[in-house]
């Protein structure tokens, strides 16, 4: 007796493969690119650019009368440079994503960026940054004087050589951070033609030493040990060492914003500008208090979002505005 043979499945035709909607694929990348575009441009942050409209708005001799008549060309510069920044920032971050993107893959927020998660391919990172740059200085050229160009070029310079290693010394990274806020207002002082008094750079300079340093030490204390891997430079720092730091840049700040109030001329000025410290002063208590926990998300998010820090902000500018315009009263 034969041994039974195997049963063999009967064969099968191969399945068609789905039919590839090449249309609904362009459609896709349509959207996805722009996307991936706007986000490393990071709209939040262009709100660090209004610091050009704080020379001719607060920084100079500029009074209320004279206001009236050169307010419009002065706001029109400030404006220029409000653009120019932008898109000077733009070429930055572009960059400075494209640098940092095998660290980036590693940190747990910003491994969602466009370029560390493959959305967005580096080689159009860097030719998008090529184009806001030649933009940006070309822009810049329009405002009056050399005084614009110079700044943004300073502070291309800086922020590029920063994202290209500067930014893993320790202190010397933070004075860079910083002055990316001090060339801003100092590019909007030149494209407004208002100047800027001495005072108004001092305060500015601590104000801005004061934002990086807290922001160091909230990635210090938020992500502790593993800090260091997403950014060297925080080997070198301790979490108590920047507090102290941040609380002494801090004094300092209201001291120089207390004796720049004094030195007004016009004694109703002096009054309501003196005035704003009280203001001032409730607004760095409460962003030492949100800067005293640990967290991975933007500083800048604690000076926009926060209620109590706005209603200090509006306060301060109520003020100042009062103060503005005593002397035309």
């Amino acid at each position: 007796m034969s041994a039974p043979q195997p049963i063999r499945p009967a064969p099968q035709s191969p399945v068609p493969p789905l039919p590839l909607d090449v249309d609904a694929v362009r459609r896709g990348a349509w959207v996805r690119v722009p996307s991936a575009l706007l986000r490393t441009s990071r709209p939040r942050q262009w709100v660090k650019n209004l610091l050009v409209f704080a020379a001719p708005l607060t920084g100079s001799e500029l009074t209320a009368r004279q206001f009236e008549a050169r307010g419009g060309s002065a706001l029109g510069g400030a404006a220029l440079a409000f653009v120019v920044f932008t898109l000077a920032s733009c070429a930055v971050y572009f960059v400075n994503d494209t640098v940092d993107a095998e660290r980036d893959r590693q940190h747990p927020r910003k491994c969602r960026r466009p370029i560390a998660s493959g959305e967005l391919s580096e080689s159009t990172a860097v030719t998008v940054a090529g184009i806001c740059l030649a933009a940006a200085l070309t822009l810049s050229l329009a405002a009056p004087g050399y005084g614009l160009t110079v700044a943004v070029t300073a502070y291309l310079v800086t922020s590029f050589l920063y994202s290209l290693g500067l930014k893993h010394l320790a202190v010397l990274e933070l004075t860079l951070v910083a002055s990316g806020f001090v060339l801003r207002a100092l590019g909007g002082a030149a494209s407004s033609q208002v100047p800027p008094s001495g005072w108004f750079v001092l305060v500015c300079s601590l104000g801005a030493l004061l934002v990086a340093t807290a922001k160091r030490h909230t990635e210090l204390a938020g992500l502790g040990a593993p800090a260091a891997a997403h950014r060297p430079s925080l080997r070198h720092y301790t979490a108590s060492g920047l507090r102290v730091a941040q609380r002494v840049i801090a004094l300092a700040m209201v001291a120089a914003y207390l004796a720049w109030a004094l030195v007004e001329r016009d004694g109703r000025e002096r009054v309501w500008h003196v005035a704003t410290v009280v203001p001032l002063i409730g607004a760095l208590v409460r962003f030492d208090r949100l800067t005293s926990r640990g967290t991975t998300s933007h500083i800048e998010d604690l000076l926009i979002r926060d209620t109590p820090m706005i209603l200090l902000e509006l306060w301060w500018l109520v003020l100042f505005a009062v103060g503005f315009a005593a002397p035309a009263l």
